[in-house]
């Protein structure tokens, strides 16, 4: 049975669902990153495939700047690059491949003369990773190629579909099944570079098992101990049952629907379940969840949106999803400003929707931990009270309010975090208003309380005669210390 909320005021016109958006040249262009942050990210992409060091350096400076004079709160995600598994370079830049003809993807090639026949492969094992049978996908899907047989340095294939084939396109097999490891060299070196420049969240590409994101996060060590991992979820191997699809959600912070790569490997039929299904169990093992790639991909140059990607966005608001993401269309658009516009408004516009605050969310189970069950029955009890207006969560490291937000509800959720690690982590979670608030040593409860409803009415988010929800722990700096709900009245 969902759970309809009592409380009629949810037509809050804060948006809930989170917008990262990717920095690159469209967004270095004068002024375009402070209105790009005016019309709403909430968390901007440092894609790690491009740019050098001081590139994500420089840019994340920026960000930091803007925020703190906007008073907004931005987290950053360093996304790493993955393995390149990837054809080489044509000597006239681009071919046309027809159907039937012979292909070869030759390992020993130099990398610079593909032609008609053959092109060299930045990603030696292939050989050993496909056989006679198998179908390999080139850029995207766009250009498909049959195994017909593996020699010791070539792999002889015939052209199922054929088109335009340029430079450096990436391979994909059918099915999934190549064995790249998901940290190379590169990855490794980015890494200490998001820890030096002091990202939030660093996505790893190409996980196939929850081993590969347990690597990262030894890689992370006590220097990075406070980033948030971010599974992105791009190979069949992946989605291949239940059960590896949850240990690696468990073994990360968010995970992140790769719809591009996914959707090559295992199909774009299946892909529809796969987000679904994704997003489900991201909020049920309560972990945020990203949906990504093309979903206002012809923003890229046009200033509007078509009528099915405002669905796309509108469906993936609909299941759930913590945040949508903005690739190419912020990092090297034409309207980067406009296409968060358009983000925000298509997000608000599902958000209206009566089952988007609507939860059945875990009703029927049981709950393992104590700031777990305080958190959901908060959430429950501020759906159901008439008058509660806000739930504030009094937060050491963010996990409570993200806990709160598993249930769908037209009320904010304010994360009071005790320092800015927590709160710009928050800053991912779907219909959480982070804010910096640091408990004094010698601060009682009542007067924590008392600062706490000042603070929401400073900030409009409640008005005299309003109830809010407030949780929090007895031990202030304790992790996973939540006991505690009270209902207090705005004076």
């Amino acid at each position: 049975m969902s759970q309809k909320p009592a409380n009629q005021r949810t037509a809050n016109p804060v948006r809930r669902t989170k917008i990262v958006a990717t920095l690159g040249p469209a967004s270095d262009k004068q002024g375009v990153l402070e209105k790009m942050l005016k019309a709403g990210v909430d968390v901007v992409r440092l894609n790690f495939s491009h740019g050098t060091a001081d590139d994500h350096r420089r840019r994340l400076q920026q960000v930091r700047e803007i925020a703190d004079r906007l008073g907004k709160t931005v987290a950053a995600l360093g996304d790493l690059q993955g393995p390149k598994i990837r054809i080489a370079r044509f000597r006239d830049n681009a071919i046309n491949l027809q159907e039937g003809q012979s292909f070869v993807l030759d390992m020993s090639l130099d990398a610079n003369e593909g032609d008609e026949k053959r092109v060299g492969c930045d990603y030696k094992d292939l050989i050993r990773d496909v056989s006679a049978g198998d179908v390999l996908l080139l850029d995207d899907g766009r250009v498909v190629l049959e195994v017909n047989r593996v020699s010791d340095r070539e792999v002889h294939t015939t052209v199922v579909v054929g088109g335009k084939l340029s430079n450096n396109k990436g391979i994909n097999k059918q099915g999934g099944g190549l064995s790249a490891a998901a940290l190379t060299d590169k990855d490794k070196a980015d890494l200490k570079t998001a820890i030096d420049i002091g990202v939030d969240y660093l996505a790893v590409s190409f996980p196939r098992t929850a081993a590969d994101m347990q690597e990262a996060r030894a890689l992370l060590g006590e220097a990075g101990r406070h980033i948030g991992l971010v599974a992105k979820v791009e190979r069949a191997e992946a989605v291949a049952d239940e059960e590896t699809l949850d240990d690696i959600i468990r073994a990360s912070e968010a995970v992140m629907v790769a719809r591009g790569d996914l959707g090559v490997e295992i199909g774009d039929a299946a892909l529809i379940g796969v987000q679904k299904r994704m997003i489900l169990r991201a909020r049920q093992l309560n972990r945020a969840v990203i949906t990504a790639t093309q979903m206002l991909e012809t923003m890229i140059t046009a200033p509007l949106p078509t009528r099915a990607e405002v669905f796309d966005v509108a469906n993936a608001v609909l299941d759930g999803t913590d945040a949508v993401m903005l690739s190419a269309e912020t990092a090297a658009g034409d309207y980067p400003v406009e296409a968060v516009e358009a983000m925000t408004r298509l997000c608000l516009g599902a958000e209206r929707e009566r089952s988007a605050q609507e939860s059945g969310h875990r009703m029927h189970q049981d709950f393992n931990r104590i700031d777990e069950t305080i958190s959901l029955s908060a959430m429950y009890a501020a759906n159901h009270l008439a008058g509660v207006t806000a739930i504030a969560c009094m937060t050491q490291t963010g996990y409570t309010p993200l806990i709160a937000s598993r249930i769908r509800s037209g009320l904010p959720i304010v994360g009071l975090a005790h320092d800015p690690v927590a709160q710009r982590r928050m800053a991912l979670y779907r219909g959480v208003i982070s804010v910096l608030f640091v408990p004094g040593e010698k601060e009682g409860d009542r007067e924590l309380n008392q600062r706490a409803l000042d603070t929401l009415k400073a900030r409009e988010i409640v008005k005299p005669g309003d109830q809010i929800i407030l949780i929090r722990g007895d031990l202030m700096q304790s992790h996973g210390g939540t006991n505690t709900l009270k209902i207090l009245e705005v004076e």
